[in-house]
């Protein structure tokens, strides 16, 4: 794509990867993804704002193809999507000066290998003008690594956003049209790497609240040219309120796991609540992510392999503790041959989430009667559970 001009003297000059299916080697990008740079031309100076993918550069350097001078590159973040191309921009720019927050200079000279001379700290609103275009720095931390920043422009109102407010998207369009096919990339971006710093994400936002944004252009997907529809979604998702919902990651071997996960989710759906059951043998690790988003419980379904939980589980609950969600409550059902250490282990494994346990159901080969009557019962205090928050 050629160099997309989107207010005067701002431009969009990054790449679309419409092909990339999976982000560091863990996340899957069902829908590719983009690696926005922005170039920004003032009257006396010109400013790059982050600098692609390394595998993108070909994309780069022909929008710089008729950019005579760059004399700043705002570094937002020192991860390669967004970083990568910086040696390759001050290479080509002897007179570019690197600027990015305290905390930033030691990544990009330790990942990067740029030399320290180049690169320069800029401090918490700090302001600098170009001529008609006066950039103003808000250091963002973790959102989503603890070096971030966002820049603001202040003469056009436009907050380029680094990661915050981004989505993996591969789209032509420049920015959202459709507001309801946005809502799930942008759910799943968050849910996968903005989770687990929601209060500090909430602190940020009150940072950017007196700012008037009429655009927001982040550093993946589309732009947003009606910046409240994406912050209210984030205040949403970063609260500390759950929803009616049950989220059941499940592995089953030989289908006993997989009759109490039904039991539990007929009851609980019986019951009003909202329940996503995700098979792990086929499961989409960012859809599973997403569900964690809102959830007020989590139910582990967990067959034992000899004596501890599944793998497949193992990773689910992980993946749970590493994401931090909001979720209030949550328990375990599953079955086992001849030895039984699935509940102790996956109890050890989530000392991140802030959640009470329920008695765990676990029965022993193919469930009974009894361990029938114990699903109903967990589904009826998991009820109980979120009527005492005001859920149902």
């Amino acid at each position: 794509m050629i160099k997309r001009e989107f207010k005067k003297g701002l431009y969009w000059a990054g790449a679309v990867d419409w092909d990339r299916r999976l982000f560091d080697s863990l996340i899957p990008l069902p829908d590719g993804t983009s690696y926005n740079a922005y170039i920004v031309r003032g009257t006396e100076k010109t400013a790059i704002i982050d600098a692609v993918e390394p595998a993108m550069l070909d994309k780069l350097a022909a929008h710089l193809r008729d950019v005579p001078r760059i004399d700043y590159v705002v570094a937002h973040h020192a991860e390669q999507d967004h970083s990568g191309g910086i040696p390759f921009v001050i290479g080509k720019y002897p007179e570019a000066v690197v600027l990015c927050t305290p905390q930033a200079k030691g990544m990009l000279i330790d990942h990067l290998g740029i030399g320290e001379g180049r690169v320069r700290e800029v401090g918490d609103g700090e302001t600098l003008a170009l001529g008609g275009k006066t950039l103003r720095f808000v250091h963002a931390p973790w959102v989503h690594w603890p070096e971030t920043m966002v820049t603001y422009v202040e003469e056009d109102r436009v907050l380029f956003s680094c990661d915050w407010f981004g989505s993996h998207l591969a789209t032509s369009e420049l920015f959202v049209s459709d507001e309801a096919a946005i809502y799930e990339p942008a759910k799943r971006y968050f849910a996968e790497i903005m989770m687990p710093f929601r209060a500090i994400i909430r602190k940020n936002l009150e940072k950017i609240k007196d700012l008037p944004i009429e655009i927001i252009a982040p550093s993946h997907g589309p732009l947003f040219n009606r910046p409240k529809f994406i912050i209210d979604a984030y205040k949403e998702w970063t609260s500390d309120t759950p929803k009616n919902e049950v989220v059941i990651p499940y592995v089953s071997m030989h289908g006993s796991t997989a009759i109490l996960v039904d039991r539990l989710a007929a009851a609980l759906v019986d019951k009003g609540i909202l329940v996503h059951p995700f098979n792990l043998a086929v499961m989409d690790v960012g859809k599973l992510a997403m569900s964690l988003v809102d959830a007020a419980t989590i139910v582990v379904g967990c067959p034992a392999v000899h004596v501890g939980p599944h793998p497949a589980a193992l990773y689910a609950v992980a993946l749970a503790n590493a994401l931090r969600p909001k979720a209030r409550f949550a328990s375990v059902v599953g079955s086992y041959g001849w030895g039984n250490r699935i509940v102790e282990t996956i109890k050890g494994l989530i000392p991140n989430l802030k959640v009470e346990l329920l008695a765990p159901v676990i029965a022993k080969g193919l469930p009974r009667v009894a361990d029938l009557k114990a699903i109903d019962a967990l589904a009826g205090a998991l009820a109980e559970k979120h009527k005492s928050l005001n859920l149902i």
